[in-house]
């Protein structure tokens, strides 16, 4: 048995031209393990825009039915010569009926699943059955039911793996900020939340957040100092990556860790870390060296954090997003539209400026 339908790809070529379109496809029946998914709504997370777009001009790209052609910046082309000439699909994670299940997955047959297919934008998608989630929830509600709930989770198993008691947090009002607000309320874990406007302090606080921290005010370093000290906050989680943030956090750490500590040139022993796990600013990671020697710069991935966690906590983190689906791990979105209109200018304008609150949703 076949099943045809869309699918969309991303290609980079060596000149730089960028190329997101739509091409027929055809789907055989699933290899054993696998099963195959009629995707009905996925999402479009920053980590799938990485490949999306990067940093290609989408302002002046060319669009047409189906189809962008954009030009990516000289630097972007020579990093990704990797990807040169690749037609590569794209959509991290989804929700969908099964319609063919392999070997060893009929269990799965003619159910919904949230699963992770990394080729979700499309009319069908392989999964791996191991990875997918039954669901009872509508598709919407499934759809963003991996990255952002496990992500989240995966801060506050990193916190406690790595010997922490309190969490930072930038750009604390998206979706996954949300929730991660909603899981240290429920847990008790000190939770000190960065934001970019009042708007955005306003809708953490009203979720029940304590501490909401706007980095654009005059007295942003000295609240940030005094929010680490009440709450011994030690690491953080940055998606900006670019700029000096992580820089300002450590700095903060330092500032609290050394208050009524005796003076060392070499800075306070206590241990902070700051994980930079996204890309919002493309730009160099500056660190203005005011925060002693005990410190941490690193990267989180969540593939493979679950990796170096194992699968009891895996286990015990998919159990609780599939409990709390609807509640502490509900998504929003502001757009929904067809894998035609997610390749129109106005629709890439709006999801691509990765703005709080404006989450755009696939529905094939």
């Amino acid at each position: 048995m076949t099943f045809t339908g869309k699918q969309l790809t991303t290609q980079l070529d060596a000149d730089g031209t960028l190329t997101l379109q739509l091409n027929d496809k055809t789907w055989d029946a699933p290899k054993p393990g696998q099963v195959l998914v009629k995707v009905e709504a996925s999402p479009i997370n920053p980590s799938d825009l990485g490949l999306l777009f990067a940093s290609a001009d989408t302002e002046n790209a060319a669009y047409s039915p189906g189809k962008v052609v954009a030009k990516m910046p000289d630097n972007a082309t020579r990093a990704m010569k990797a990807r040169h000439g690749m037609a590569m699909p794209a959509g991290n994670e989804a929700a969908g009926m099964v319609v063919a299940a392999g070997e060893g997955a009929e269990a799965l047959m003619g159910k919904r699943v949230a699963c992770v297919p990394g080729s979700a934008y499309a009319s069908y998608a392989y999964a791996e059955a191991a990875m997918c989630m039954p669901v009872e929830a509508s598709a919407e509600q499934a759809a963003s039911s991996f990255v952002n709930p496990m992500t989240a989770l995966g801060f506050t198993e990193t916190m406690k793996l790595e010997g922490f008691t309190g969490i930072v947090h930038a750009a604390a009002a998206s979706n996954l900020g949300q929730m991660l607000v909603k899981i240290c309320l429920e847990d008790g874990i000190p939770l000190v939340n960065i934001v970019r406007s009042e708007d955005q302090v306003k809708l953490l606080k009203d979720l029940g957040a304590t501490h909401v921290l706007n980095m654009t005010d005059a007295d942003f370093m000295p609240k940030l100092i005094d929010a680490i000290a009440e709450t011994k906050a030690m690491i953080g989680f940055d998606p900006i990556g670019g700029g000096t943030l992580a820089s300002q956090i450590l700095t903060a750490m330092e500032a609290a860790a050394s208050r009524g500590a005796a003076f060392s040139r070499y800075g306070s022993s206590e241990p902070k870390k700051v994980y930079i796990y996204g890309a919002l600013d493309l730009g160099p990671t500056i660190l203005n060296r005011a925060f002693g020697l005990t410190w941490d710069l690193a990267g989180w991935l969540l593939t493979p954090f679950m990796m170096k966690a194992g699968m009891e906590i895996v286990g015990r983190m998919r159990a609780r997003v599939g409990k709390d689906l609807t509640t502490t791990f509900a998504s929003h979105y502001a757009r929904r539209g067809s894998l035609e209109d997610m390749l129109t200018k106005d629709a890439v304008a709006m999801y691509n400026a990765r703005r709080t609150g404006e989450k755009y949703l696939a529905v094939p």
